[in-house]
């Protein structure tokens, strides 16, 4: 099946694959930028650690709601056009204009008064980037309907999109520096508000330029008006449990709960490591370091991992690329015993290309994967095809996994005796550390291989799925 070449209707112009991955760097900038100014609310502005916490996750709990009322939403939406791009088009200027005002924080106002503040603009900002990024996802779903366009559809997203953690480590180094801004509240301020305009400027081009599928032939769509609020309501949760009963789908969201949840647990003990057992507590001595260590990362992921990631898939099936990348980034993970030392700084970077292929290939293929699903929900359950409901669906299960990463990995430190507050680390400690570093990260791929192991959505499958469908409803 390899050899079978994708028809040229079903290959996406390369225009529209440019404006669907700054869509994705839209979607990366934000969680990077708000997970590296989260930093400046005890710094800058003084907030208590608590409330900084509250602030990190009671805001999840208002997304896990909106997600898939956004997904429903512009799975029965109907304009001339299209389900998806008038969400994302409103969503994109609403989130960016919404992220510039969410850090127009004052240091001299009280903590209360900051911390409500912080919080009412961060629903604000929830509702836009719900509506840009849910429909979003789903948009990138329908593009195509070829098994490996899909597949390199989604690398070339994901190779843009990986640029923005190439640049995001730079944003702590360049606010805290003094020759740049006169304090780090004034820095973050600023840097809010380039963020906002690039986010605003790469956020309307997949509005404008992305095509969908034609759904003027899609049927059953419901009607979304007030009147109908209540029965939308029974048909949301009809969905969500035809979407929870797909098994293909239900082993994509766990294989990809437990990679990426076992890696964000263990995401700030690197830099821990750099200070403490590289550079035994010397931050001057640390430096940029941590930034060029994640910066390096992405860079692999984007320009070496996800072209290799695409072949393979191609060449062997998503399947089974994915058990190889897995089975690779344990390989990785495992070398940093022996790479992180003293002896040579240079040693840490030698893993990154193993380690990269976790999380490199990981939303390349899963996402490939996502819309291969929705033509097999599609064949089973009718129409509306649902490719919002499951997006929204998916990335719940990767905000989930972030939030409880936040909550383990700090029991995680604080059961290995790790004291922030302190100038070094006992030499117990910084063991354990660098243990937990490994053993997290490889358990969690090992279980995401055991899941993914049968999973039965093959090429042949999926081609065979498609066939059905056209005949049933003709080309959409």
């Amino acid at each position: 099946m390899a050899n079978v070449k994708t028809a040229g209707s079903d290959r996406v112009p390369l225009g529209q694959k440019a404006a669907f991955g700054a869509g994705h760097l839209v979607l990366n900038l934000y969680p990077g930028a708000l997970g590296f100014f989260m930093f400046f609310l005890l710094t800058a502005f003084g907030m208590d650690p608590f409330l900084a916490g509250l602030l990190g996750g009671l805001p999840r709990f208002f997304d896990a709601v909106t997600d898939p009322i956004m997904g429903f939403v512009s799975d029965n939406t109907s304009s001339k056009w299209g389900r998806r791009r008038p969400y994302i088009f409103v969503g994109g200027i609403l989130s960016a204009i919404t992220f510039v005002l969410l850090w127009q924080l004052d240091e001299n106002n009280s903590s209360d008064y900051n911390f409500w503040y912080f919080l009412i603009m961060s629903m604000v900002f929830l509702i836009g980037n719900t509506m840009f990024a849910t429909p979003l996802v789903g948009l990138g779903y329908e593009m195509t309907s070829d098994y490996n366009e899909r597949t390199r559809l989604m690398a070339f997203s994901q190779t843009v999109g990986l640029l923005a953690w190439v640049i995001v480590p730079w944003f702590w180094v360049i606010i805290a520096d003094p020759d740049f801004f006169s304090n780090q509240a004034e820095g973050v301020r600023t840097m809010a508000i380039y963020v906002g305009i690039a986010c605003f400027l790469l956020g309307l081009l997949p509005a404008i330029f992305c095509r969908g599928m034609d759904s003027a032939n899609m049927g059953n769509r419901k009607k979304l008006t007030f009147t109908s609020i209540f029965s939308n309501l029974k048909d949301l949760f009809i969905s969500i449990k035809e979407a929870v009963r797909n098994k293909p789908f239900m082993k994509l969201c766990g294989a990809t709960f437990l990679v990426f949840n076992g890696y964000q647990i263990v995401a700030s003990f690197s830099f821990f490591i750099f200070v403490f057992y590289i550079f035994n507590g010397s931050y001057e001595a640390t430096s940029t370091w941590p930034a060029w260590f994640s910066s390096i990362g992405a860079l692999v992921s984007a320009f070496l991992v996800i072209p290799i990631v695409s072949k393979m898939a191609t060449k062997w099936g998503k399947k089974n690329a994915f058990l190889i990348s897995t089975a690779l980034s344990i390989v990785g993970y495992a070398m940093k015993w022996w790479a992180f030392t003293p002896e040579n700084i240079w040693f840490s970077f030698i893993p990154i290309p193993l380690m990269s292929f976790g999380l490199g290939s990981l939303f390349t293929l899963m996402m490939s994967m996502t819309a291969d699903v929705c033509d097999l929900d599609e064949l089973v359950n009718g129409m509306p095809r649902k490719e919002g409901t499951f997006g929204a669906l998916y990335w719940w299960v990767v905000k989930l996994g972030q939030g409880l990463a936040l909550v383990l990995g700090g029991l995680v430190l604080k059961l290995i005796g790790f004291d922030g507050n302190a100038a070094t680390q006992t030499v117990d400690t910084l063991t354990k550390l660098r243990i937990a570093d490994i053993v997290i990260p490889v358990v969690t791929a090992g279980l995401a291989i055991w899941i993914m192991w049968k999973y039965s959505l093959s090429e042949e499958r999926a081609k065979d799925i498609k066939a059905q469908l056209e005949e049933r409803r003709g080309v959409l």
